[in-house]
Formats: structure tokens, sequence, C-alpha cells
């Protein structure tokens, strides 16, 4: 049977804060729906805070109802409680993929993980593409794993439509409002605003940004300006994967990267199958550029059906167990939750 979370703040108790989001403009918190005794993650946007950008809260808030994927976070119910926008959606115990190279891979997941974990996400990108939409946000801090290791997709108010007036359209010319923050991970079209506009393939090349994120520990261009990131991915500078076979210790990357590389770094080897993904998804002539159900028929997938479960390639990144809710009854504050659970629970930017 189906839990029902009634919209009603009353329901929910505050354990915690988790984090920020929306460029500061809300917050996480770590709640207990009372009436199951079952955690969830309560986003907070403050009206005053969100009024020039409530309607990307609100059509976040109406596509993520309308979508039903395992792959893409649900909103288990949303409501006004006084000053704040409230929208509750289950506790995905790890945080985000970039809580975790935050944290505990400041140089990249281990290669196995990277590919479970982008198995999960062209799952849910498909499903976004086949319901007429393109993503236009795809970056670490926007993919969110469970306990159990299971991947969602969140960051949807940056969506546009495909299909205008019943009609699918070969290009898109709209740019994505307050997209400053996404900037590094959206594609060379999709930054020229020309009039050949842009397609669902461009969410593709967010996808490479995204394997080079996730392998290196930060996202190709990090640190770089604006305009010479743009100038960079316009004269086809390709990111790629920092490993042996791509940084030769007596030479520093020049293209997309980061002069700082460690010995760990310069040791290590991708394989090439993860290479060819990468560079599949940076493919410059868009036609070229493989769909999602393309790159999720690759053959790296195919080795990784052997790969330990995701919480065991994340270690020694720990979960918010559910315990710490039934736990921790009397605690009132965030210092005494911690200190009980003995889990490494700190705030960050939650920003999906």
């Amino acid at each position: 049977m189906q839990t029902i979370y009634d919209a009603k703040i009353s329901d929910y108790k505050t354990i915690s804060i988790l984090g920020h989001c929306f460029d500061n403009k809300a917050m996480v918190h770590l709640a207990k729906h009372l009436p199951t005794a079952e955690l969830v993650a309560i986003k907070k946007f403050n009206l005053d805070k969100i009024r020039e950008d409530i309607e990307l809260v609100e059509s976040e808030i109406i596509l993520t109802r309308q979508l039903s994927h395992p792959n893409i976070i649900p909103y288990i119910t949303s409501f006004v409680a006084g000053p704040e926008v409230c929208v509750v959606s289950p506790l995905m115990a790890y945080g985000s993929c970039r809580d975790l190279l935050t944290r505990h891979f400041s140089e990249g997941l281990l290669e196995p993980a990277i590919i479970l974990i982008l198995k999960d996400v062209l799952s849910a990108l498909i499903y976004i593409h086949k319901k007429g939409y393109i993503h236009r946000a795809i970056r670490a801090s926007h993919i969110l794993v469970s306990d159990t290791g299971q991947i969602c997709l969140t960051g949807l108010r940056y969506a546009c439509p495909i299909i205008k007036n019943g009609k699918w359209q070969r290009a898109i010319h709209s740019f994505p409002n307050s997209t400053e923050k996404n900037l590094n991970w959206l594609s060379p079209e999709l930054l020229q605003q020309n009039l050949q506009g842009y397609s669902e393939k461009s969410d593709i090349y967010s996808i490479g940004m995204v394997i080079c994120e996730l392998a290196n520990g930060s996202e190709p261009f990090a640190g770089m300006a604006k305009t010479l990131m743009l100038t960079e991915k316009v004269r086809g500078c390709t990111p790629q994967l920092l490993d042996r076979t791509t940084v030769p210790r007596e030479e520093t990357i020049e293209c997309g990267g980061d002069t700082d590389i460690s010995a760990n770094v310069l040791d290590r080897r991708f394989g090439r199958d993860l290479h060819e993904l990468v560079s599949l998804c940076f493919h410059w002539d868009v036609d070229m550029r493989p769909s999602a159900s393309q790159l999720l028929s690759h053959s790296v997938f195919k080795a990784v059906k052997k790969a330990p479960p995701l919480p065991e390639l994340l270690k020694p990144a720990l979960p918010l167990s559910d315990r710490v809710g039934y736990d921790t009854e009397e605690m009132e504050n965030f210092d005494a939750l911690a200190k009980m659970s003995q889990l490494e629970i700190f705030s960050c930017e939650w920003d999906f």
C-alpha cells in the first residue's frame, strides 16, 4: 500500500539542515514524516528570495510530478507553509555525486562506480528525451545517490520542451534562465545561441562533461573565465579523462583541465571503452553524436555487470542511515544528532 504524505508541515519534524540549493535561495532539511517515521528530504524555498525565479520553481514541481521513472527524483508532495514553498522528496542518503567528490574523492571516483552511475543517468535521460524534454543541467550536483546505490537525476527546473504545437522541433533556440552555474557543462551549440540552435544531443555533451567530472574530481574548464571557456569550446577543445595515457608526466594539460596533476592521477589508467565513450559525447558534429539510448548500448556497460554494488565502491563514504531518525527521538539539534549517530554528517551545497 502506497504511503500517503499529506501536504501539511505539521506532519514533518525537522531533524537537521542538510545544505543549500538553488543558489542559496533554498534550504534542504532532513526531516521525519511523523505518521510513518520515515526520513525524507524537504526543500524549503523562501518566497521573498525566489520572487524573480518563482516560475522556475513552479515549472520544476509541475514537470517532476508529471514524470515517473526510477532514476528521476520524485516529488512526494509540495505545499506552502508560511513564507516558504516546501517540496518533499525521498532521502538520497549519499547526497549528490558532487558531495561525494568534495568529501571523499577529490581525484575522482573508481571507474566501475562511474559506469554504474552513468548507466542510471542515461536511463533517466532516455526517458526525459522520449517525453519531449531537454534537461540542460546535467552535472554531478544534480545526480543523487540513495543508501542502496540507486541513482536519481534532478535539476529539471532548467529543462525545456522539444515539442511545440504538437510537433517535434529539430532545433531549439531558447536559452535557459539562471544558468550561470551550469555553463561549464553546456554544449558549444547551446552556448553559441546561433540560428542553427540545439537539440537533445546537447545533453549528450553534458554527459561527457559529467564523466570527466566524476573521473577527474572536477569538471573540465573549472576555474576558467567564462569567456575563455566559451572560446575554448567553440574552437573545438575536447576535454578528456586524466590518466597516464592523456597526461604525460613531463607535460601539463592545456585544454579544459587542471595544471595541478597529482602522482595518483598520473599513475592511474581508465579503460579504453570509457575513453571512447567520452570522445563520442564530445563529437563536434551533432549528427554524429550518439543518442542516450545508443550510448547505453556501448560495450563499457557490459563489463560492469560483475562490479560490486555501488555502496561498496563508494567507501569510505557512508550514507545517512535510517536508524538515525529512529534512535535519536530526543535529539533536538544537529550537533547532538551527528555525535550520536557517529556518521559524517555536515552541511553542504545540495544544489538540486
